[in-house]
């Protein structure tokens, strides 16, 4: 059965930045108190940058160039669908029941009328998609976020986030995928659809000063923004990009998910690693 690697390395890169950002940061140098590693995370920063310009990013702009946006929809569509479970577990860890009968709901539309789910006609029926995983729901029961880190080839997340990703890997539908090269080339394919959905949000990182503390301060607020639902104090709610995954859907990408609805009746891009 296919086994992807990427929970373990997470697990392994957590751990091992927290340990060596203690061992990297000057004692008498300035700090971000949310970010008490960041001359590691910066050289992590600088790494990961170096290969999205070198590998990921022309790949992803040829996919956009040169495949149709209804098949991007649909296979950003399908992704979602087989890993859609991790949302309606972590619903059911949060006691929100409503939303995990809601989730099952859309598993169950979009794998049958949806043909596998290259479809959305869950949407059209008015069954909210949802965004829950397992760093939300330690966030929801209280646990802090803790110090920011930023993942080798995995980009930003927290000593909370990122072993929490080993558990939503537990309850990913891909793990079904029985077969080693489908298996990698199904994981291939989906960094190919996640960097590609990325694209447009790079626009606000345009002339930015400090890329990395502004994608720093839009990844803390959105996390927190996702355990509280949305349900933020007003103070805390500054002008920040990535509140919303879907601030940044291609128009095109709108349509063809109503397009789609419509006939039997995307996805998102943003985030970062």
């Amino acid at each position: 059965m296919y086994r992807p690697t990427r929970p373990l390395a997470i697990l392994i890169v957590t751990v091992s930045a927290a340990l060596a950002g203690c061992a990297t940061v000057d004692a008498g140098a300035p700090r971000t108190p949310a970010d008490p590693f960041e001359r590691l995370n910066r050289t992590t920063f600088a790494f990961n940058d170096a290969v999205d310009r070198a590998v990921l990013k022309p790949v992803a702009t040829g996919y956009r160039r040169y495949v149709p946006q209804p098949i991007r929809t649909g296979v950003t569509n399908f992704i979602s669908n087989l890993a859609y479970p991790t949302t309606m577990v972590n619903n059911v860890l949060q006691l929100k029941l409503l939303a995990a009968l809601s989730d099952a709901g859309r598993i169950v539309i979009n794998t049958t009328v949806g043909l596998g789910g290259l479809l959305d006609p869950a949407s059209a029926a008015g069954l909210a998609r949802n965004d829950e995983d397992f760093g939300q729901t330690l966030g929801w029961w209280g646990l802090p976020a803790g110090p920011y880190l930023m993942l080798p080839l995995m980009g930003p997340s927290t000593l909370r986030d990122g072993p929490a990703l080993y558990v939503d890997y537990l309850t990913d539908g891909r793990r079904l995928i029985s077969d080693n090269d489908i298996g990698f080339a199904f994981t291939g394919i989906s960094i190919i659809d996640r960097r590609a959905r990325l694209i447009p949000a790079e626009r606000v990182l345009e002339g930015a000063f400090d890329r990395y503390a502004l994608i720093r301060s839009a990844f803390l607020q959105r996390r927190e923004y996702l355990v509280r639902d949305g349900n933020m104090p007003e103070d805390d709610l500054e002008d920040d990009i990535f509140l919303d995954d879907d601030e940044f859907e291609e128009p095109a990408a709108d349509a063809a998910d109503a397009a789609d609805a419509a006939d039997t009746a995307d996805t998102a891009d943003t985030a970062a690693d």
